[in-house]
């Protein structure tokens, strides 16, 4: 089973997008690892769906059907959703980020790090942190990468 890119991974200066292409890329070949397949569509994924104003399964679909390329869903998400602005897009990626960081999600991040044994890893302070640490990667490696 395999694990999808760092959600710092970004296109066009916008992250996590990556991250939900691969995860349903990995989903439709049956390589997802076990424990993400049940959020597929859900929080972080639906949240940027509808940043867009998409819908997930409608991406999905289209991804699975037309095998298009990253670059080219988001372009699909720009003429049929909305294409944010560069502010916009600055909001998404603060906010994004920062989730599980002295916020509404700070109690779910300090339990998922008790239950994967790393309370005591104070590199982990968002919930893009606990992610890459969870599949492997330092957390924040991915920063440096576009």
């Amino acid at each position: 089973m395999k694990v999808p890119v760092s959600p710092y991974l970004q296109i066009d200066g916008m992250v996590y997008f990556r991250r939900m292409l691969d995860k349903a890329r990995l989903f439709a070949a049956g390589e997802l690892r076990e424990d993400l397949r049940s959020n597929l569509g859900k929080a972080m994924d639906a949240w940027t769906c509808e940043f867009f104003g998409v819908s997930y399964p409608e991406l999905s679909t289209r991804l699975r059907v037309e095998g298009t390329s990253d670059a080219d869903l988001l372009e699909w998400c720009f003429s049929e959703g909305k294409r944010p602005t560069d502010q916009e897009i600055k909001v998404w990626n603060a906010y994004m980020t920062k989730i599980g960081w002295r916020d509404y999600l700070s109690e779910r991040l300090f339990s998922r790090k008790s239950e994967s044994g790393f309370a005591d890893r104070d590199d982990i302070q968002t919930m893009f942190d606990y992610i890459d640490a969870d599949e492997g990667r330092a957390p924040g490696d991915a920063l440096t990468i576009n």
